[in-house]
């Protein structure tokens, strides 16, 4: 069978325009009865980075999160919980800034903060054999993924794959860097992370989209889009066409249809839109975006790989915009590696200095500079 995915246009983030749409598109997906039992614990999983404005699409909107947990009250579904496993910060402190919170409250959305671990065993994973999770994830009868449509520089897109990153335990997100810190292995261990914890649903927020330095420091680029399915990968991939990126150059959608998470092939998936089943070549001709800023740099050989290791040349590196810096520490705090790659000299009077030895290209860094000054290199945009 096809992988479904629904593309809705959603131009904009009226509250009840994206309840309609998302009513809509789960009666397309067979209905909310079909996914959630009335009895079940549900946890919502938005994309909570960090504390930001609404507007600079750093998070899933509030009116996305706040409209599905209408429909899930509506059917019958009374047991919800809502968190994510920040960058920085707390799934409370970051609802609250952008009044996440204030949509949750009419339909009794708890808040989780995922303050505590439980180690999971994964036998079966290919890349991870083991997990440490937020407890609150564990305690759920089933999960639903609330992705945002963005950037990122380490994968070149994040989305209903990587989305799943925040069910993991607060500190292991961080080592998970450093056990995992190629694009291809973080990308596996992402598929085991999904095939594990089985998200029963995945749906991305692309009204306004990310482009650029994202998933922190891009700009807000509108796309007027939601996306719906069970399958991640083709979810991600039908992303990936509206932006006139090959699906095959995310690790996240080559790994995931190599280990059986999902596909990214276009024979292989269904798409369909409130008015019925759409060709691919029509819904990138409706929706697309040619000069979406993404990486689309051409995948090197492995020969050629190993060789720019050697020389530590012409491989993606964070850099400091020394003009923007304001000297906070977080890219520092953020660092996983132990003795750090990059670190203040000489007090704060500075902005910090890497070490590129020390450096593992994970881009967290990049991704929670709250000043947007770091910047990647290496990487073509256009």
């Amino acid at each position: 069978m096809k992988s479904k995915v629904v593309l809705l246009s959603c131009p904009t983030y009226e509250q009840e325009q994206v309840y309609q749409k998302l009513k809509t598109g789960m009666e397309i997906l067979g209905g909310i009865s079909r996914y959630f039992r009335k009895d079940e614990k549900i946890l919502l999983k938005p994309n909570l980075l960090k504390k930001s404005e609404t507007e600079k699409a750093v998070i899933t909107h509030p009116a996305v999160v706040g409209a599905f947990a209408r429909l899930l009250r509506e059917s019958g579904c009374e047991n919800l919980t809502a968190g994510d496993s920040s960058g920085t910060g707390n799934t409370e402190k970051i609802m609250a800034a952008s009044k996440m919170d204030e949509q949750l409250k009419p339909y009794g959305v708890r808040i989780a903060n995922f303050q505590e671990g439980v180690r999971v065993s994964y036998p079966q994973g290919k890349q991870a054999r083991e997990f440490m999770m937020a407890k609150e994830v564990t305690e759920a009868d089933a999960l639903v993924s609330l992705s945002k449509m963005k950037t990122h520089a380490l994968e070149r897109i994040t989305g209903a794959v990587k989305n799943s990153y925040g069910f993991i335990y607060g500190f292991y997100k961080a080592q998970g860097h450093t056990r995992y810190p190629s694009a291809d292995s973080f990308a596996r261990m992402l598929v085991d992370l999904n095939q594990m914890v089985k998200p029963r649903l995945y749906i991305m927020d692309g009204i306004t989209a990310m482009e650029g330095n994202g998933p922190g420091s891009g700009d807000p680029v509108v796309m007027g889009v939601l996306l719906l399915s069970e399958d991640p990968v083709a979810l991600d991939s039908v992303f990936c066409r509206l932006i006139h990126l090959d699906p095959r150059l995310v690790p996240t959608n080559y790994h995931g249809e190599k280990m059986k998470l999902g596909t990214w092939k276009e024979e292989e998936i269904q798409l369909l839109s409130e008015e019925g089943e759409i060709s691919m070549e029509t819904a990138v001709k409706t929706y697309g975006n040619p000069g979406f800023r993404v990486d689309r740099t051409p995948v090197r050989s492995n020969l050629w790989d190993k060789m720019a290791k050697v020389l530590n040349r012409f491989q993606k590196k964070p850099y400091i915009v020394t003009e923007k810096c304001i000297r906070c520490g977080i890219c520092v705090e953020s660092c996983p590696v132990p003795e750090k790659a990059v670190a203040f000299q000489n007090g704060r009077k500075k902005p910090p200095v890497y070490n590129y030895k020390k450096c593992i290209r994970c881009f967290c860094c990049q991704e929670m500079c709250p000043a947007e000054a770091i910047q990647v290199t290496g990487q073509k945009s256009s």
